[in-house]
């Protein structure tokens, strides 16, 4: 029976990437999104046409139940859960104090933060009871820089960091790998940064700093390292790391 990596938030870009890898390394891929069935499908056709195993589950997170039934119906129908990537974002695009509505703020943390420990309070104890398991978390730099106009960001991502540590407190010694991965920079991915920007902005953006530049995180790179990374001997664990493009200032460099 192959491993299972479940990847939420399986887009273009980093998530449907990082399936792709897995993929390629023998795992089934369970890839979830919350709309666009066309993409998913796409995506599913791809790893199936390089001979890899891929199955494509419409989830709307924030349902009442939706995580915990995808879990189930992944864990006996496919196989037991190994890695679980949580790629749901929480970016709302800058808004001030006066227009961040208590819905649109209660959204970010429902996807950031709540969604997240859902999956951990039904995965986690399967996990313990087999003695192993590995959950990835993209983040970004929000978790740790709070700037004007990302109230809802900064804060469902600051708390997401958090889970991440009390997580990773609580259970690495009972054999499951928690890793925290901020994403500090652009990500060259077209239905994430691209319909947040427009595809013709987004165009300009890839011309002047991606492509041969490489001023943009490419997600089938960043896949590497999400798979390293769950990869590790449990005496060498990485907990938190950060990626940027190497022409990028990190985040403690900047003045905001």
């Amino acid at each position: 029976m192959a491993k299972v990596c479940l990847v939420l938030g399986a887009g273009a870009g980093i998530g449907g990437n990082v399936g792709k890898k897995f993929a390629r390394e023998g795992y089934h891929v369970a890839l979830c999104r919350r709309s666009d069935e066309e993409g998913l499908n796409k995506i599913v056709a791809e790893i199936e046409a390089e001979g890899g195993s891929a199955s494509g589950h419409l989830v709307n997170a924030v349902k009442e139940g939706a995580i915990e039934d995808l879990i189930e119906a992944v864990e006996a129908g496919i196989g037991p859960i190994d890695v679980v990537l949580y790629n749901l974002g929480s970016q709302i695009g800058g808004r001030s104090l006066e227009d961040t509505t208590l819905k649109v703020f209660e959204l970010g943390w429902q996807m950031a933060t709540m969604g997240l420990f859902r999956v951990a309070k039904t995965l986690f104890p399967r996990m313990v009871e087999r003695g192993s398991g590995t959950l990835l978390v993209t983040s970004a730099t929000a978790s740790v820089r709070g700037n004007a106009g990302q109230h809802s960001h900064a804060g469902s991502m600051g708390g997401r960091r958090m889970l991440c540590q009390t997580l990773n407190a609580e259970f690495a010694s009972k054999g499951i790998h928690v890793a925290h991965i901020l994403i500090d920079g652009a990500v060259d991915a077209p239905d994430t940064l691209g319909k947040m920007m427009g595809a013709d902005a987004f165009q300009k953006l890839r011309e002047a700093r991606g492509l041969e530049h490489d001023g943009l995180m490419l997600p089938e790179k960043m896949a590497e390292t999400y798979f390293h990374v769950s990869q590790q001997h449990r005496s060498a664990w990485t907990h938190e790391l950060d990626l940027r493009a190497f022409s990028d200032l990190a985040w403690w460099n900047h003045a905001a």
